[in-house]
C-alpha cells in the first residue's frame, strides 16, 4: 500500500514557518514514494477559526508548489482550486464525529460526563515506535494517574481535537503521520483512541522543532516565523522551500543548494534529523541569492514588475523597452525584490524628497556650481549614454580640481533621491538626457 499523508492545519493565523515545513516533508515523502498528500482545515474551534487564515493556508502552499491530491471538487473566488481539489474541513465532518462517538459509548469505551462525553484512556503504559523519535514509552503522570480519562465532545456537541485527529486519519486511510514534535505528548491519547476503533495507528514520525538563532523557541511574533512575510518581501518561493528542508533533513552529500525535484528523489523520513533546527536567516538569504542569479530575464521582469506594483508604482504608464532597460541595471544588486522599490522606484517616480543625511552632507554651497557645471556638460552631449556620462563626470571633475566622488554624490542624490542604488551612469542613460537634467536642476534650487 502507498503511503498516504496529510498537513492538517488549524485556521487561526498567519502559516507559520513550521507549519510551512510541516506540510513541505509531509508532500515530499508522498511525492517520492508515490503516495497522496491530502490537505485538512482543523477548523472545529469556530470561535477561533477564520476564513482569511485559511486563504492564508492555501495561498502560502500554494505559491511553495504544494499541491494536494483529493478533497471535494470546488472552485473558490478566485478560481480553481490547486488541482481542482478543495481542502477537506472538519466543520463539514460533524457526522462522522458524532457516529464514532456512539460507537465508542455503545461499547462502554466512552461515558457522559457532565453533559461532556469521556473516553476511557487505559492505564497501561503506551510505546510509540516513532520513526524519527525512536522508541518513545508513554506513562501516565502523577496528575493522569487520578483520571485519565478525557474529553473527546464536549457538552456543546463540539468534538475536540483529539477525536476528530483520529477519526480523520481512520478515515482517510492515512498510513504516516508526519508532524511537528510538540505534538507527542498527544500521540499516546491518538493510539489509544486507534485501538479503541479497532485498527492499527499509523506510523508516527515528529520532526524537531524551530528555534531562533539564539535557541529559544520560534514563536509566531518572532523574525521569520511567518510565511506570508516571505511572500510579501520578494523571497523566490524555491529559495524558501530549499531552505526549510535543510531545517530537519540534510542529504548524504551536505549540499545546501538544491532543486525541489532533487530533493523529492533524495528525501526520505529516516533522514530527518532528531535534533532541532535554528533558523538562520543569513543562509536563508544567500540561498534567496543564488536562485535570484538564476532567473531568466522573462522571470526577473515579472517578479520586479509586481514587486512596484506592490509599492504602489505602476509601470506599466511606461515604454516597455525603459523598464526592462531599467530593471537590467538592477540585477545581482538586491537580495529581496521587496527591497527593489526603494532600491530603484525612482525609475518609476518624481524625485521630490532626498535623503535627510545625505542632502545635508551633499547639497551644500560649495557643491552648488560642482553640480552647475556637471549639468552643463551633460547637457552638452549628442551621446547620452554611460560610457559618455562617465567620461563627463571626470572630466568636470578634473576641471574643477575635485575627485569624481565628489560630483558623483550630490549627482546621484538629485536624480534618484538616495545614496545608494543601480550604476549612476547607467542610471542617467536609462533615465535619458531630459529628465536627468530637469532632476540636477530641480535639486540645485535646495542647496
Amino acid at each position: 500500500m502507498k503511503p498516504r499523508v496529510r498537513f492538517a492545519p488549524s485556521p487561526t493565523g498567519h502559516l507559520h514557518i513550521g507549519g510551512a515545513r510541516t506540510a513541505l516533508f509531509n508532500w515530499l515523502y508522498a511525492r517520492h514514494t508515490g503516495g497522496a498528500f491530502i490537505l485538512r482545515i482543523e477548523d472545529t474551534d469556530t470561535a477561533r477559526n477564520s476564513q482569511e487564515a485559511v486563504k492564508l493556508i492555501l495561498d502560502g502552499l500554494r505559491w511553495l508548489g504544494l499541491d494536494w491530491d483529493e478533497g471535494p471538487l470546488t472552485a473558490d473566488a478566485t478560481g480553481p482550486s490547486q488541482g481542482d481539489f478543495g481542502p477537506y474541513f472538519q466543520s463539514q465532518r460533524h457526522a462522522n464525529y458524532r457516529n464514532r462517538v456512539e460507537a465508542l459509548l455503545s461499547r462502554g469505551l466512552a461515558y457522559e460526563h457532565a453533559g461532556a462525553v469521556k473516553f476511557k484512556m487505559q492505564r497501561e503504559p503506551i510505546a510509540i515506535n516513532d520513526l524519527v523519535a525512536g522508541q518513545v514509552i508513554r506513562k501516565l503522570t502523577d496528575r493522569e494517574a487520578a483520571d485519565p480519562d478525557f474529553v473527546i465532545m464536549r457538552s456543546d456537541g463540539q468534538p475536540v481535537f483529539h477525536l476528530v485527529n483520529v477519526v480523520d486519519d481512520l478515515d482517510m486511510g492515512v498510513t504516516h503521520v508526519i508532524r511537528g514534535e510538540d505534538h507527542l505528548s498527544n500521540t499516546a491519547r491518538h493510539v489509544a483512541l486507534f485501538r479503541a476503533f479497532g485498527v492499527p495507528p499509523p506510523h508516527y514520525a515528529h520532526i524537531p522543532l524551530i528555534l531562533n538563532a539564539d535557541g529559544s523557541k520560534m514563536s509566531k511574533r518572532d523574525k521569520g516565523a511567518s510565511l506570508a512575510a516571505y511572500m510579501e518581501q520578494g523571497f523566490l518561493a524555491e529559495a524558501v522551500a530549499n531552505y526549510l528542508c535543510l531545517l530537519g533533513w540534510s542529504p548524504k552529500d551536505n549540499r545546501e543548494k538544491l532543486s525541489i525535484e532533487e530533493i523529492t528523489e533524495r528525501f526520505d523520513v529516516p533522514q530527518i534529523l532528531r535534533h532541532n533546527a535554528r533558523f538562520d536567516y543569513e543562509k536563508l538569504l544567500w540561498l534567496q541569492g543564488e536562485y535570484a542569479r538564476e532567473l531568466n530575464d522573462d522571470r526577473f521582469y515579472e517578479l520586479a514588475v509586481h514587486a512596484f506594483a506592490r509599492a504602489g508604482l505602476d509601470t506599466n504608464s511606461y515604454p516597455l523597452p525603459y523598464v526592462k532597460a531599467a530593471l537590467d541595471t538592477c540585477k545581482g544588486k538586491f537580495k529581496t525584490f521587496g527591497e527593489l522599490p526603494a532600491y530603484a522606484g525612482f525609475y518609476f517616480r518624481d524625485v521630490q524628497d532626498y535623503n535627510p543625511e545625505a542632502a545635508k552632507k551633499d547639497f551644500v554651497p560649495e557643491n552648488k556650481p560642482r553640480v552647475q557645471a556637471l549639468r552643463d556638460a551633460f547637457g552638452k552631449l549628442d551621446k547620452f549614454d554611460a560610457a559618455s556620462l562617465e567620461t563627463a563626470l571626470k572630466s568636470t571633475a578634473a576641471a574643477l580640481g575635485v575627485k569624481a566622488g565628489v560630483l558623483v554624490h550630490p549627482c546621484r542624490l538629485a536624480v534618484t533621491g538616495n545614496v545608494a542604488g543601480p550604476s549612476l551612469y547607467h542610471s542617467l542613460e536609462v533615465l535619458g538626457k531630459e529628465k536627468s537634467l530637469q532632476r540636477m536642476g530641480r535639486a540645485l534650487e535646495r542647496f
